[in-house]
């Protein structure tokens, strides 16, 4: 058995990627200090770290299950920690159950400091988190990215940072939830091929090479479209005007929106397309934030 080092082990749950769960949760605790909410700092920041554990845990499970399946494997972009044979899948397993013990105790801690419909929403994050793996083989992984990583943390955030659910805070989030589905969809896209080899079907794979395209360019543009719709009709209601700042990454989407609009089917097109979807949600996210916060002091 390989030894392994602690950064061994915390690059195995894919830190880079927890920008797509961490930022609504950040969004949304500031959003509530924008509407003139008194917030509990504590539970936010617990919140926060709740969900990057929850994050963590269903990365590492993904992992296993995908390469169980054989969707992951010598020759695919996935990530290389099982096919290279630097982790054995009992160790992986192994550190993905860790993982989700943590969380749930974290969870069920916050659970019984604020009360039960965090348990609600728990219990459904961590039952998709669990079922990701086959909801993802049946074509059903896009809804469980925007349900897990934009609208549970959003209304999970709002109820243990103020101590009541706000579901107005969807306005800001599901724009933000487009993008971080667009992260799933590029990478669906690219990896068609080999995951029909392996014998599942995603949302992608059963949209096909053009209406696929057609849906990441609509994932890229649409939370523009959103927040600039927002900032002319409900611009103190659901967002300060502000948030056209986002609108300062409007190039970096144009220019993920022209690679899938001109992909011609070759993976290695797009190969890098998921982690630039990935810094596109990241910067459109810290935008909002920003834009949040001086709204908040203007």
């Amino acid at each position: 058995m390989n030894k392994h080092t602690l950064k061994d082990w915390i690059l195995a749950t894919r830190p880079w990627s927890f920008t797509a769960s961490a930022m609504p949760v950040i969004v949304s605790f500031v959003w509530l200090i924008w509407k003139g909410v008194e917030v509990n700092w504590l539970y936010g920041i617990w919140a926060l770290i709740n969900i990057i554990f929850v994050h963590a845990a269903g990365n590492v499970w993904s992992d296993y299950f995908d390469y169980k399946h054989k969707v992951d494997a010598e020759d695919t972009y996935a990530v290389k920690i099982l096919t290279s044979g630097q982790f054995t899948p009992k160790e992986v397993m192994r550190l993905s159950v860790i993982l989700q013990i943590i969380a749930i105790a974290l969870g069920l801690g916050l659970v019984c400091l604020t009360g039960l419909p965090l348990l609600w929403i728990g219990i459904c994050g961590i039952a998709l988190s669990l079922l990701y793996p086959p909801l993802k083989y049946h074509a059903l992984g896009d809804l469980v990215i925007i349900l897990c990583y934009a609208v549970l943390p959003a209304l999970g955030t709002t109820y243990v940072a103020s101590g009541s659910i706000v579901p107005q805070v969807l306005w800001i989030i599901i724009p933000i939830g487009f993008l971080t589905v667009g992260i799933l969809h590029s990478n669906n896209m690219r990896d068609a091929g080999t995951d029909n080899r392996a014998g599942i079907k995603t949302f992608a794979m059963i949209s096909g090479q053009k209406a696929s395209k057609i849906i990441y360019q609509l994932e890229t543009i649409l939370p523009y479209l959103c927040y600039l719709l927002i900032a002319i009709f409900a611009h103190n209601r659901f967002a300060p005007w502000w948030i056209l700042l986002t609108w300062v990454s409007l190039p970096i989407a144009l220019k993920n929106y022209k690679a899938a609009k001109n992909w011609g089917g070759d993976p290695a097109e797009i190969a890098t397309l998921d982690e630039q979807s990935a810094q596109l949600q990241m910067i459109f996210s810290i935008l909002t934030i920003i834009s949040l916060v001086i709204g908040i002091w203007l």
